[in-house]
């Protein structure tokens, strides 16, 4: 839920605030550099740039997998990002980064990238309970296109189907894990807001694991949202790991040990 501007600027918006901070800062398991400094293409990393549907809207970008890697007998597990701030391409950088830094040969790393509707659009990612004037499709519609061409080109493994979203991408993450009958088997959500009434019904939690990554010190996304959603998944049924880190809202301190540990609690908990 944020307006559409650059993720240098800093523009507050129903408790949401589109910063810098949005960038990666320090990763611990990039050795103190900047995770986003890295080189955007590798040759051993293929990323292709595609439309869900031949849509020049439902845009998306494949990162991986690794060159040679083998693909494991149940299929190729995946992860989708939505990214933060605006959504856009921008951020393939760092998003790549993950799946070097924080996942195995075997993945395949599937980033939507937010359609833009209108210059004045408030709601980065809307879906059927959070919606924008003029938008033609909801993040499930679009979501439900993209993993309709990503099972067609690799072998996917089904109980591996997780999905990634921070800070404005965290609320269509909650919602493409609660939908009845969704595909997504796992959720990994940083530094993002909760608010039941604009998601599908918690029932749709029960047995399904959460990993939630959240600084006290956010002032963007306020600490006491995450509390809120680690005590209502719970009760709901959820396999829930929580961790916290300094520093305020944003990708910073150990991002890749946090990363590693969520998709391990994922891995665990999704295969039961």
């Amino acid at each position: 839920m944020r307006r559409w501007t650059s993720p240098a600027a800093l523009v507050v918006l129903l408790g949401v605030v589109a910063s810098a901070d949005d960038k990666p800062k320090d990763g611990k398991g990039a050795k103190g550099e900047d995770p986003a400094a890295k080189p955007a293409e590798d040759d051993d990393l293929p990323t292709q740039d595609l439309r869900a549907g031949g849509d020049e809207k439902k845009r998306y970008l494949v990162h991986g997998p690794k060159k040679d890697s083998k693909e494991p007998k149940e299929g190729r597990p995946v992860l989708y990002v939505l990214p933060g701030g605006n959504g856009d391409a921008e951020f393939r950088t760092f998003v790549k980064s993950m799946l070097r830094e924080a996942l195995t040969d075997e993945w395949v790393e599937v980033q939507l990238v937010a359609a833009k509707w209108r210059d004045d659009q408030t709601i980065v990612w809307p879906t059927k309970l959070d919606q924008t004037r003029d938008a033609k499709f909801t993040t499930e519609e679009f979501f439900a296109a993209v993993h309709k061409d990503v099972t067609k080109a690799f072998k996917i493994d089904a109980k591996r189907v997780f999905a990634l979203g921070w800070s404005s991408g965290g609320p269509p993450v909650y919602t493409l894990a609660l939908q009845s009958k969704s595909p997504v088997t796992g959720a990994y959500l940083a530094q993002s807001v909760f608010y039941p009434s604009k998601l599908p019904s918690l029932g749709g939690a029960k047995g399904k694991p959460f990993f939630i990554d959240h600084s006290p010190d956010d002032k963007t996304c306020e600490f006491k949202l995450a509390e809120e959603a680690r005590d209502a998944l719970k009760k709901a049924g959820a396999e829930v790991e929580f961790v916290t880190y300094e520093g305020g809202h944003g990708w910073k301190g150990d991002i890749w040990g946090r990363m590693k540990k969520g998709i391990a609690h994922l891995t665990k908990h999704a295969a039961k």
